[in-house]
C-alpha cells in the first residue's frame, strides 16, 4: 500500500469510499513536507485544493489590521482543511503554518466535489467540519469582544481539555504544546498578559504551568468562574474495575 493510499484510508470521512474512488483520490493527489514554522499557503494563494493533514500539526492563521498573527484553529492527522474551495474560493483569506514538521496531502478540489455529490456521509462530514470551524471562529470573535483577558483565557483552556486534555494524577494535562505567544495569538492578548494571569490561576491552584505544558488542577472550578459546565476531557486512562453494561470497550 502506498503511502498516499495509508493516509487517505485513514481520513473517517473516506471509510466507506470503494476501492476504485480511493485509487482514483489517490492517482491525483499530491504529497508536501513542511519544516515546522513554514508556511503551508498564504493570503491571496490561488485555491484549487483540499488539503488532508497526514503527519505533524498545522494552525490557522490571520493577520490583524496592525501586522499581528491571530491563530484561528488547529488542525490534527486525518483533518482536512482548505475546504472552502469546494464552496466556490478561488483564493485563500487566511493563511496555514506547519505547527510541526508535517506532511500534507493535496487532494483535488473538483474531486471531493465529486465525492460530495456520490456520498452522503462525505457531504454531510464536510459540511459539519465547515460549520464547527465557523462556530469556533464566532465564538472567539465573541470572547475577543465583550470577554476579559482572563475570561478569554479561561474559556480557552476549557476548549483545550475537550480538544487534547488528557486525565493523570496531577490532574488534566493538555496534550499539545502551547508557548505563552501561542496562547495570546489565540485569545488577542499580550504575551505579557497572558504569562500575568497563568500566574494568577497558578496561584489559586487552577493550574499548573511549565514549558510549554499546561495541567488543570481544578477544572470544576475553573469551568465554574465562567458559568460554564467542565468539558469532558478528550482522553483518560483505561479503568480496571468491573465494566458496566453498554460501556465501549
Amino acid at each position: 500500500m502506498s503511502e498516499r493510499l495509508w493516509h487517505l484510508r485513514r481520513c473517517r470521512l473516506f471509510e466507506r469510499l470503494s476501492a476504485e474512488e480511493i485509487a482514483r483520490l489517490e492517482s491525483r493527489a499530491m504529497v508536501r513536507t513542511f519544516a515546522r514554522k513554514s508556511p503551508i499557503f498564504l493570503p491571496g494563494d490561488h485555491a484549487r485544493d483540499v488539503l488532508l493533514l497526514a503527519s505533524g500539526r498545522a494552525q490557522i492563521c490571520n493577520l490583524t489590521e496592525d501586522g499581528k498573527r491571530a491563530i484561528l484553529g488547529f488542525i490534527e492527522p486525518g483533518e482536512l482543511f482548505g475546504e472552502l474551495v469546494i464552496v466556490g474560493a478561488t483564493t485563500r483569506d487566511h493563511f496555514a503554518e506547519a505547527a510541526e514538521k508535517s506532511t500534507i496531502l493535496l487532494l483535488p478540489g473538483d474531486e471531493i466535489l465529486n465525492l460530495m455529490e456520490n456520498h452522503t456521509e462525505v457531504s454531510m462530514g464536510i459540511t459539519r467540519l465547515i460549520g464547527m470551524r465557523r462556530q469556533r471562529i464566532e465564538r472567539r470573535l465573541k470572547n475577543l469582544l465583550f470577554q476579559s483577558n482572563r475570561q478569554r483565557l479561561t474559556y480557552l483552556l476549557l476548549e483545550l481539555v475537550e480538544q487534547y486534555g488528557q486525565t493523570t494524577a496531577e490532574g488534566i494535562l493538555i496534550k499539545i504544546k502551547l508557548s505563552h505567544q501561542d496562547l495570546a495569538d489565540i485569545i488577542g492578548a499580550t504575551r505579557e498578559t497572558v504569562t500575568v494571569v497563568l500566574g494568577e490561576m497558578q496561584n489559586e491552584g487552577l493550574v499548573r504551568t511549565g514549558r510549554r505544558k499546561i495541567i488543570i488542577c481544578a477544572l470544576d472550578r475553573l469551568a465554574e468562574s465562567v458559568h460554564e459546565p467542565p468539558p469532558l476531557p478528550k482522553s483518560t486512562p483505561r479503568q480496571t474495575p468491573q465494566r458496566m453494561p453498554g460501556m465501549m470497550s
